[in-house]
C-alpha cells in the first residue's frame, strides 16, 4: 500500500503543477482540483505528506518509460477492410450533407470500428458530434485524431469550433493558432481565429462565461468559488450529479441538512450534464 501512496502522493505532485500552468483555462484548473481533492480523500493523505515523495516527478519518470514506445494501435487492416471503412466514411459525409447527423455519426463510428487507426473517420464524426451539439465528444474525437496525426491542421480547427461552442474561447485560439501553422493561407481558420481571440478580449477572463447559466457569471459562493464557472462546468457538475445520486451521500446530507433546518432533495437539480448551447458554427469540410 506504501508503494500506491507514493504513486498517488506523485500524481497529486503532477496535479498541482498543471494547475500552476499558463496553458490551462480556469475550468480546468479548478477539474484538477476536485480531481486532487477526490484522490486525498480516497487514500487518506495530503500533499504535506513529505515522506511520500520520489526523487524524480512524475512526468519525467513517464517520458522516461515511455521513450521508446509508440502509440499503440489496432493491427493493420487488410485492403478489403480499408475498403469497407472508406465507404462507411463516404457514406457518412453524403448523410452530413443531407443533415441526417445520427446516420452519419453511425457510418464513422463502424468506419472506426474496422479501421481505428485512420484519424480522418474521428474528425468526421467530431463534425457530427458538434452538429448535435455534443461538442465535449468532438473535441475527445479531435484529440483522437492529433495523437495519431499531430499535424493534422482539419482537426485542430474543428476542435477549436468545439471550443468555442463552449464559450472556451482561450482553447479554441490555441487550436486556431495551431491550425494556422500548419496551413497558414486558410482564411477560414484566420477568420475564425480572430472571432475567438476578439470573444477572449471581450470576455476579459481565459475560463470562459457563465453563457449557460445567465446572471451567474462573477456570482461567488462559499470560499470565493465561481458559481458561474462550476455550473458550465460538466465534468464538476457529473462528478456532483453522481455523489448526489450515491444513497451513502444522501444520506449524510440529509443528516447535515436536518441538523440545520433544511431538507435534502431527492434527486439531483434539472439539467445537470446536459450540453450547453452551442454556437451553430459550421465546421470545415468533410475528410
Amino acid at each position: 500500500m506504501t508503494d500506491k501512496r507514493r504513486l498517488v502522493f506523485s500524481v497529486l505532485k503532477f496535479l498541482t503543477s498543471e494547475m500552476e500552468s499558463k496553458d490551462l483555462s480556469d475550468d480546468a484548473k479548478e477539474s484538477l482540483e476536485v480531481a486532487s481533492q477526490c484522490l486525498q480523500s480516497a487514500y487518506s493523505l495530503t500533499l504535506d505528506d513529505k515522506h511520500l515523495t520520489v526523487s524524480k516527478p512524475l512526468d519525467e519518470i513517464f517520458k522516461t518509460a515511455t521513450a521508446s514506445e509508440p502509440l499503440h494501435k489496432t493491427g493493420p487492416p487488410s485492403a478489403a477492410d480499408k475498403e469497407e471503412a472508406e465507404n462507411l466514411k463516404t457514406e457518412g459525409n453524403n448523410l452530413m450533407r443531407t443533415e441526417k447527423y445520427p446516420d452519419a455519426l453511425l457510418m464513422y463510428s463502424k468506419a472506426i470500428e474496422i479501421d481505428g487507426g485512420n484519424p480522418v473517420f474521428y474528425c468526421n464524426r467530431a463534425a457530427a458530434h458538434s452538429k448535435m451539439n455534443n461538442h465535449h465528444l468532438a473535441i475527445e474525437d479531435c484529440q483522437r485524431a492529433v495523437d495519431m496525426d499531430s499535424n493534422y491542421s482539419k482537426a485542430y480547427g474543428r476542435m477549436g469550433l468545439a471550443y468555442s461552442s463552449l464559450d472556451k474561447h482561450k482553447e479554441a485560439v490555441d487550436n486556431f493558432k495551431k491550425a494556422l501553422e500548419l496551413e497558414p493561407d486558410n482564411e477560414s481558420y484566420k477568420s475564425n481565429l480572430q472571432i475567438a481571440e476578439d470573444k477572449l478580449q471581450t470576455m476579459g477572463s481565459p475560463g470562459g462565461s457563465a453563457a449557460g447559466f445567465p446572471g451567474l457569471g462573477g456570482l461567488t459562493g462559499p470560499g470565493g468559488m465561481d458559481l458561474g464557472n462550476f455550473l458550465n462546468n460538466p465534468q464538476l457538475m457529473n462528478m456532483a450529479t453522481t455523489m448526489l445520486q450515491d444513497p451513502n451521500m444522501q444520506n449524510m446530507m440529509s443528516q447535515m441538512m436536518s441538523g440545520m433546518g433544511g431538507g435534502m432533495p431527492g434527486a439531483p437539480p434539472a439539467g445537470v450534464g446536459a450540453p450547453p448551447p452551442g454556437m451553430g458554427a459550421p465546421p470545415p469540410g468533410m475528410g
